[in-house]
C-alpha cells in the first residue's frame, strides 16, 4: 500500500499547484504520481492533500482513499513525499525496501512506511512535517537521491534531465512496438520513440542527438516541425508547423504551433499560432491567443525574479519564463515579461506593452489595465464549451473549487491592483 502526501512547502507551487496536489504536476514525461505509480503498481493506493483538494481529487479518482485515517490505520503504508523527484534506482529501491527506513533529502522525509498504530498521529497535511518527524525518530534514516520541487521553475529546470531519465525508465518497464512509418532522424534510432499509430506528415525532422524523444497514441505532426530531444509529446496532442526545442514536454491533447523551448505544457492547452514560449510552464484548459509570446531571459543576463503571490521570489537562474494557472485565456499579441505569475482563470486582453509579471487569479488585464471585473460566471460557461469540445464535464465539484479560489485570491487581487496605480502614477 502506497500514500502520497503534501507537506507545508506545497503553497510555494502556486500558482500552478492551486488547482492540483503537488505530486500530479508534470516533470519530465510523468508527473511523480504517475512515475511511482507505474514502477511500484500497488495493490491500493491513497493520497493526504490540502483539505480543500481532497472532494476534487476523490471526484477525479474515485476508488483511492484521500485524507483518511482509518485506511492509514488498516494496514502499513509506505508514504511518499510529493514534492520528490526520485532517481531510477531510487525509484526501484522503493521495491525492496525495509520497513524501517526513512529516505532523507537532505533534512527532508521523502518516504517511509507508516505502522498502523502510528496512523491516529496523522491528523492532517498541515501538520504532517512534524509529525513524521517525530515517528522517523526510531527509524533507519537513509539519505536517497532524486530531487525535491520547491518552487515551479524547479520543475522547469529538471524537465530535460528528467525526460533523459523517464526514457531510460520506460525502456525498462515498457515493451516497445516499433513505429512502421517513415521519418527523417538526426541521430540514433534508439533514442526515438513512436507509438505505431501517430500520423506524421512528410518534411517533419527528429533531431535526437541531445536526447530522446517519445511521442505518444494518437498525435499528430504537421509538415515542417522540429523537434529536439530531450522530449515528450503527450497522446492525441497535435502539432502545426512547430519548432520543438529540447527538454519540452507537451502533454496529451494540445494544439501547439510556433516556438517552445524548455517547458511543460501540462495538456488540454491551444497554443495552435505562431508566438514563442520559453522556460514556463502551462496548465491545462489554458488558451494562448496568436503571436501570445514570454521572455525568458532578461537584457542584462541578470537572476530572475518571480511574483509568487506577489512577493518576488529570487530563482537564482537567468533562464525563467512565465507560469499560467488553469483556464487562463490571453488574448491577441500578449506579451509577458521574464519571470511573469499568471494565476488561474484570469482573461488578459493587452494594451501593446508588456504585461504586469503579477496577474493574480480571477483578474482581468483590460487594454493593459490590471482590474477585478472578472464576471465569474460567464467566466464558467467558458470553461464549460471548452471542456465539452474535449469531451469532459466541468463539475459543480470543480466549480465550487473555483469559487473557493476566487474568494480566497481576493485580497491578493486588490494588493496587486493597488500596486499597479501606485506604479502608473509615479511614472
Amino acid at each position: 500500500r502506497l500514500a502520497f502526501f503534501e507537506d507545508q512547502h506545497a503553497h510555494n507551487l502556486n500558482p500552478i499547484a492551486l488547482t492540483r496536489p503537488v505530486f500530479d504536476l508534470v516533470c519530465g514525461r510523468y508527473s511523480l504520481r504517475e512515475r511511482i505509480l507505474k514502477v511500484l503498481n500497488p495493490d491500493h493506493w491513497g493520497v493526504l492533500v490540502r483539505d480543500y483538494l481532497s472532494e476534487i481529487f476523490l471526484e477525479e479518482n474515485s476508488q483511492t482513499s484521500v485524507n483518511n485515517s482509518l485506511w492509514l490505520a488498516n494496514q502499513p503504508t509506505l508514504l511518499v513525499n510529493g514534492r520528490w523527484i526520485p532517481s531510477v534506482e531510487s525509484l526501484l529501491h522503493l521495491r525492496t525496501l525495509n520497513t524501517n527506513e526513512v529516505g532523507m533529502v537532505g533534512d527532508t522525509i521523502v518516504y517511509l512506511t507508516l505502522d498502523p498504530t502510528e496512523a491516529i498521529l496523522i491528523s492532517g497535511v498541515d501538520q504532517i512535517e512534524d509529525t513524521l518527524t517525530h515517528i522517523a525518530k526510531g527509524h533507519q534514516q537513509v539519505q536517497v537521491a532524486g530531487s525535491l520541487i520547491q518552487y515551479p521553475w524547479d520543475l522547469v529546470n529538471l524537465n530535460g534531465s528528467q525526460l533523459d531519465v523517464d526514457f531510460e525508465l520506460a525502456s525498462q518497464l515498457d515493451k516497445r512496438t516499433p513505429f512502421s512509418g517513415r521519418i527523417e532522424l538526426r541521430g540514433t534510432s534508439d533514442l526515438i520513440s513512436i507509438a505505431p499509430d501517430v500520423d506524421i506528415d512528410p518534411f517533419v525532422l527528429f533531431d535526437v542527438r541531445n536526447g530522446p524523444i517519445t511521442i505518444d497514441r494518437g498525435a499528430v505532426i504537421q509538415a515542417f516541425t522540429r523537434i529536439e530531444g530531450p522530449c515528450h509529446i503527450g497522446a492525441e496532442t497535435q502539432l502545426f508547423r512547430a519548432n520543438i526545442r529540447g527538454g519540452t514536454t507537451i502533454g496529451p491533447v494540445c494544439r501547439v504551433g510556433g516556438e517552445i523551448e524548455e517547458t511543460i505544457i501540462h495538456g488540454y492547452t491551444n497554443k495552435y499560432h505562431d508566438g514563442f514560449l520559453g522556460h514556463s510552464y502551462v496548465c491545462p484548459w489554458v488558451n494562448l491567443g496568436a503571436l501570445s509570446t514570454n521572455s525568458d531571459l532578461k537584457n542584462d543576463y541578470s537572476a530572475v525574479r518571480v511574483p509568487l503571490v506577489g512577493t518576488p521570489v529570487d530563482t537564482h537562474s537567468n533562464k525563467v519564463g512565465c507560469f499560467i494557472g488553469d483556464h487562463t485565456k490571453t488574448a491577441l499579441g500578449s506579451l509577458f515579461n521574464t519571470g511573469s505569475s499568471i494565476g488561474v482563470m484570469s482573461m488578459v486582453l493587452p494594451g501593446g506593452e508588456l504585461l504586469p509579471k503579477h496577474i493574480p487569479s480571477f483578474s482581468r488585464i483590460w487594454h493593459g489595465l490590471l482590474d477585478d471585473n472578472l464576471d465569474i460566471e460567464a467566466a464558467f460557461v467558458s470553461a464549460k464549451i471548452a471542456m465539452g469540445r474535449r469531451g469532459f464535464n466541468f463539475s459543480n465539484t470543480q466549480q465550487q473549487l473555483l469559487r473557493l479560489l476566487h474568494e480566497q485570491s481576493k485580497q491578493e487581487r486588490e494588493h496587486a491592483i493597488q500596486r499597479m496605480e501606485r506604479l502608473n502614477i509615479a511614472s
